[in-house]
């Protein structure tokens, strides 16, 4: 078994002052020499998803990413993820939510549960997201994410390298911290990135089918994620935990059915 590479708060620390003012490339690479081949790209179709792995993919060809398969993903996403496999001959390594506790979940509340309580959707992301999530960050060291500063209030003090807390103290790394909109796609079109067609469609944050819609113009950028909910975090629990009153109650409930229908 290969021993896990971590390092402590001071080092982590120490690095993040270091790369801060530095270009998303030299994070980039000193993230592959470190962690790779322990080190995957969160990818999810956004377009910063395939801006790091583009830079990632002209240091090391060998660079590997993992994607979410919620079984609720737009079409368009899952072309994209051959339009990587051409271009990169990278194959994103897709990760499944478990199968028992998505039926227990559906048959008793619902397809589109989300639709009708804060506390569904949470429920419905914990699921299909953050606990395949934590499957795929099991047996690594770290993970690139495309999170920017500008996203969202819960991302303003993201840093370019952090320790993930939540998940075994990995590395957790955010090349585009202080990068723009404009940034990101005067990269892609610099560079002849390929993108997900469903910006052109006017959408503005990619998420699941059910989630995300496009936005009208001088909306928020994440003003089509969960956009019926009122006063609820634009987050999904992968980045940022979610506390929420019911959901705790809701999530045990659906645990323990699906423990017993595994007896």
């Amino acid at each position: 078994m290969t021993e896990r590479k971590t390092l402590d708060e001071l080092e982590v620390n120490e690095l993040a002052m270091e790369f801060e003012d530095k270009e998303a490339q030299d994070v980039i690479k000193w993230a592959l020499d470190e962690f790779h081949p322990r080190i995957y790209i969160a990818w999810s179709g956004q377009a910063e998803d395939m801006v790091i792995l583009d830079i990632a993919h002209k240091i090391n060809p060998e660079v590997r990413a993992f994607a979410l398969d919620t079984g609720r993903m737009h079409n368009e996403t899952y072309e994209l993820i051959e339009k990587v496999r051409e271009k990169y001959g990278t194959k994103i390594e897709i990760f499944f939510p478990n199968q028992r506790e998505v039926e227990e979940m559906v048959n008793e509340y619902g397809v589109n549960l989300m639709y009708r309580d804060v506390a569904y959707r949470h429920l419905c992301c914990e699921i299909r997201k953050v606990r395949p999530l934590i499957r795929a960050l099991s047996k690594i060291d770290g993970w690139f994410t495309g999170m920017r500063r500008e996203q969202w209030a819960s991302r303003q003090n993201i840093r370019k390298i952090e320790i993930d807390h939540d998940h075994g103290q990995i590395v957790k790394i955010n090349p585009l911290a202080d990068w723009s909109h404009e940034d990101v796609w005067n990269y892609i079109r610099e560079n002849d990135v390929p993108y997900n067609e469903l910006y052109d469609k006017g959408f503005t944050s990619i998420g699941c089918a059910p989630c995300t819609r496009p936005v009208k113009p001088g909306e928020d950028p994440r003003a089509g994620r969960w956009w019926w909910e009122v006063n609820a975090p634009k987050e999904c629990g992968i980045h940022c935990s979610i506390e929420t009153g019911g959901f705790e109650k809701i999530m045990d409930s659906i645990l323990q059915r699906a423990e017993a229908r595994r007896d």
